[in-house]
């Protein structure tokens, strides 16, 4: 990957050192919401989201098995796995996480309606 594509996905001003994974909180696309929760609780929530983007990757990763994920891939991880972290370039959140803690990959999803 080009460090041109590495920038597009991480903006957040860190990379990851050694056996780290950077990765983003994200969720799926919902077509209506009913309740709107604050910002400070939403970004302690993420911490419980097991649904994430993968946006860098340590160069140690992975040593004695082949790649989990690649930049740009949508996995699952271990609740509670890491640690939560401010970007300090764009001010997001992000979890610094273990590369062992990325356990499957999400290949589809269906379209969520005020489902949780």
């Amino acid at each position: 990957m080009s460090h041109q594509e590495q920038t597009q996905w991480n903006s957040s001003g860190l990379s990851p050192l050694g056996r780290a994974v950077l990765v983003k909180p994200y969720e799926p696309e919902k077509k209506s919401q009913l309740i709107v929760m604050p910002d400070s609780v939403n970004e302690r929530l993420q911490m419980l989201d097991t649904r994430v983007i993968v946006v860098a990757i340590g160069p140690s990763c992975w040593p004695d098995e082949p790649p989990r994920a690649k930049v740009g891939d949508k996995v699952l991880i271990s609740k509670m796995a890491g640690t939560m972290v401010r970007g300090t370039k764009d001010d997001l959140i992000y979890r610094a996480i273990n590369d062992r803690d990325i356990f499957m990959a999400i290949v589809e999803e269906a379209d969520h309606v005020g489902h949780n």
